[in-house]
């Protein structure tokens, strides 16, 4: 069975969601919609589908089976939640939403319409990611002692500039760890499990004319004991991949995007040569490092079709709402501390 999608927007990442969905064997793009039947007419041409000027009007499209929100951070709420009122599956662009209680409104919302919600991070979905996952779940690194995750990136004042909400609290709800950084400290929570506490700073130190900050800096306390760091920053020139790096007792590992960049353990397996030499030069994009269009499909694919999967069989997704917000929590802690100069405990 094939899924018909309705994207709500029309800028970059909606584009980039449907490209993903015509990659994907159980969906296809039913529908564009925007707030300027204008702007959703011409990318309906340019995509093969229906454009919609009103929300509600796609909502009551029988074609369409799964809304995807594309919109900025600070406006996922209103569509999502007409969305489950029509009885639509509904997967959103991270953040989930810019506050915990805009969050729990569309966790709550889908719940109470009995409908599908799930989070975009696809870099679960790439291969390295998973098996890093699985290490970890297979307890190899031993006790964790370090749990890190650097994402140097960079982006022109023209990036900010040039969007018209980029930059402001009111629709991004925060800088380049809300933005940009999500993907990675997504990853270290997967990877290392829930952080108890942060100590925080951030700055503006490359850009102007923005209302967030484009570098901050935090010391994690995970609930296992272990510590890390999360460094993010959109003013750092060339720009670098991703990094997520995991320590522990028994072994090791650096992920760089989809590369892993060391993989070492003191029980060696059969298999880790052979991981070694697959994921060593796996990423084939530049990560959105220096360029946010620079990105592949693939993980969007995979998430997307898991999604489909799981509406089809009637089982919740793992990566849902739920899972979803606790990026969002542990960055709202670090904006608290960066704010107050004090230790802050993680909201639940």
């Amino acid at each position: 069975m094939s899924y018909g999608i309705g994207i709500v927007g029309t800028g970059m990442i909606a584009k980039h969601h449907a490209r993903a969905i015509s990659e994907a064997d159980n969906l296809h793009l039913a529908a564009i919609a925007s707030r300027e039947q204008k702007r959703a007419d011409e990318l309906a041409s340019e995509l093969g589908c229906k454009g919609y000027g009103d929300l509600r009007a796609m909502l009551e499209d029988p074609e369409v089976s799964i809304v995807s929100i594309c919109t900025p951070s600070g406006a996922h709420l209103e569509p999502a939640v007409a969305a489950a009122e029509a009885g639509k599956h509904i997967i959103v662009e991270k953040p989930l939403e810019i506050s915990l209680e805009r969050c729990d409104e569309i966790i709550n919302a889908a719940a109470k319409h009995g409908v599908q919600l799930g989070g975009i991070f696809q870099s679960r979905f790439f291969e390295a990611s998973r098996v890093v996952k699985a290490a970890a779940e297979a307890g190899r690194f031993g006790e964790m002692t370090l749990a890190d995750a650097y994402v140097k990136w960079f982006r022109p004042q023209e990036y900010y500039d040039k969007g018209g909400w980029k930059g402001t609290l009111r629709y991004d709800g925060g800088g380049a760890l809300m933005n940009q950084s999500i993907h990675a400290i997504d990853l270290l929570l997967w990877f290392a499990g829930p952080v108890e506490s942060v100590q925080a700073y951030m700055d503006v130190r490359g850009h102007e004319r923005i209302e967030v900050e484009d570098t901050a800096v935090a010391a994690l306390r995970f609930e296992s004991g272990a510590m890390g760091v999360i460094e993010g920053s959109t003013a750092v020139y060339p720009g670098f991949l991703k990094r997520i790096e995991l320590s522990g007792t028994d072994g090791s590992a650096i992920l760089e995007e989809e590369d892993l960049r060391a993989w070492s353990f003191r029980d060696e397996t059969s298999e880790d040569e052979a991981i070694r030499e697959r994921y060593g030069a796996a990423t084939k994009t530049g990560g959105g490092a220096a360029d946010p269009s620079a990105i592949g499909t693939e993980g969007h694919r995979k998430q997307f079709e898991e999604f489909a999967d799981a509406v089809a069989a009637g089982k919740y997704v793992e990566l849902d709402g739920v899972e979803a917000r606790k990026a969002v929590a542990l960055i709202l802690a670090i904006y608290e501390s960066a704010a107050n100069g004090k230790l802050v405990t993680v909201s639940r």
